[in-house]
């Protein structure tokens, strides 16, 4: 299966538009799965809880995480991130990170959009957060392109024995 090479994958994580789910730990061990914003930056993926989201008290018990973007046409590019997140804003910090969480906003509309948007939330607190990709698990996958060998769709140990593709 085609991973992405690293211009492809920064180039993917940078698009915009593009919602990042984030799998955070509950307190009684189940998972929680959210889709939100996020912004890829320095090799890092940063996204911002707002007070009182449930995924928020989740993640400053357990910094574990899972995320995942992904987009939903061909060719089916997806980054798969397992790590911890660092707190590097609490709550109550906001005005020291503003002009980032514009520009996270800035990739979900036009600049007018996202201006509104932190204006109009400017009195919800939010933390912001960090995954550091040199400090997680990434994965990545693509669907094969033009030129590549298609058995290539899924990895070998998806194919049962003696069927097409199957190496054994």
């Amino acid at each position: 299966m085609p991973a992405l090479t690293q211009k492809e994958q920064t180039d993917f994580l940078e698009e915009d538009g593009i919602l990042m789910r984030i799998g955070v730990v509950r307190d009684d061990g189940s998972p929680l799965v959210t889709p939100i914003w996020f912004i890829y930056e320095e090799n890092c993926i940063l996204f911002t809880p707002r007070a009182k989201s449930e995924w928020f008290s989740c993640l400053k018990r357990d910094s574990r995480v899972s995320l995942c973007i992904d987009e939903q046409t061909l060719p089916y590019r997806k980054v798969i991130i397992e790590g911890n997140a660092e707190l590097l804003h609490d709550l109550g910090n906001d005005d020291t990170w503003r002009e980032l969480y514009l520009n996270i906003a800035k990739r979900y509309g036009p600049e007018e959009m996202a201006e509104a948007y932190v204006e109009n939330t400017i009195d919800q607190e939010r933390a912001l957060y960090s995954v550091k990709l040199e400090e997680s698990k990434v994965k990545t996958w693509r669907m094969p392109v033009t030129g590549e060998a298609p058995e290539g769709i899924w990895h070998d140990r998806y194919y049962a024995p003696g069927t097409k593709f199957s190496k054994s």
